[in-house]
């Protein structure tokens, strides 16, 4: 499970994140997350008005990926170029990791060679384990538990298009899958309202939902599961679905086609939220199975914009931690 908040300085200082791991969004405080969004703003102004900024020159971001992915690759290695420092893709194939050497020996390792680490894989404790062992930031690019660098870029596209993230309602309707999780705890992070609708045997995980409700309730938020997805979209700010059958588990996709055939975000749902609602979806999106292609090419989708703050906000956790 995620390990609990850390008891550090509040917003301000980026003294005060340097060194740190970004593991798990439950580890920094609402401020220092708030912190982060917005400098994830800033250097997103810097970029679009051509000013060059390197913090991290001379810096190098050591990449281990055991799930492919797109979004993450190109955005952490453009970002830190864009800040002046360099990466390094490593694959299970590059490293020793799939022949047996130990997590914890990988990481002293790499901590000679590179000024910070991410990792995208499979199991949580895996990262929390590098993390343990690494002397640089260990930055979670995704695990099977929490996707936090998607749910910060996320909640700065929110901040973006509504200004304001507090008291702000935020329907997820589909897997209770890592994005959830992180994105729950973002929101109760942030005092906003979390709605939830899955089918049955596909909640979010217990424990996260336990973390969550004890962090909304100390900003104001909030935190519901509703097995009707009309109920859990009601009056919702934001709208959010993800893939049925996230990585991993490609073999069960007949039985999750069944199983969420009633929680596809269509025409039809979003009749329910909020006029001017935004929907969100962390890619890629399969059209036509968790959201028809009406919602997700509609005038109400801001996935495009969200994909691109992946970049500057993964920029603002580089920034912040190896600078």
């Amino acid at each position: 499970m995620m390990e609990a908040a850390l008891k550090v300085p509040a917003e301000g200082s980026a003294d005060v994140l340097r060194g740190r791991d970004f593991l798990a969004l439950v580890d920094y405080t609402p401020e220092e997350l708030m912190y982060l969004v917005r400098l994830g703003i800033e250097l997103k102004k810097k970029q679009k008005s051509g000013e060059t900024y390197h913090p991290l020159k001379g810096k190098t971001l050591g990449m281990i990926f055991e799930k492919a992915s797109t979004r993450t690759r190109v955005s952490f290695e453009v970002g830190i170029t864009q800040l002046g420092g360099s990466a390094l893709f490593l694959s299970k194939n590059d490293i020793q990791l799939g022949r047996g050497e130990t997590i914890a020996d990988t990481a002293k390792v790499l901590s000679r060679y590179v000024d910070g680490i991410m990792i995208r894989t499979f199991a949580h404790r895996n990262v929390i384990e590098l993390a343990r062992y690494a002397t640089v930031p260990v930055i979670n690019g995704l695990t099977d538990l929490s996707h936090p660098c998607q749910a910060l870029a996320d909640y700065m596209t929110v901040l973006e298009y509504k200004g304001k993230l507090a008291g702000l309602k935020v329907a997820y309707i589909g897997d209770g899958n890592n994005m959830v999780h992180s994105l729950m705890m973002g929101a109760a992070k942030f005092g906003m309202h979390m709605a939830v609708s899955s089918p049955d045997g596909y909640e979010p995980d217990a424990g996260v939902v336990q973390l969550t409700k004890e962090h909304a309730a100390q900003t104001g938020g909030s935190y519901t599961f509703c097995r009707d997805p009309k109920e859990a979209i009601a009056g919702a700010d934001v709208v959010y679905t993800d893939v049925w059958a996230s990585m991993g588990f490609e073999q069960e996709q007949k039985d999750r086609e069944k199983a969420f055939s009633k929680y596809q975000v269509n025409a039809d749902l979003v009749r329910y939220a909020k006029p001017d609602y935004l929907f969100m979806h962390c890619l890629p999106a399969h059209r036509g199975e968790e959201v028809s292609a009406d919602v997700i090419d509609g005038a109400n989708s801001i996935v495009f914009d969200q994909a691109e703050n992946r970049l500057h906000a993964q920029k603002a956790i580089m920034a912040a931690l190896m600078g």
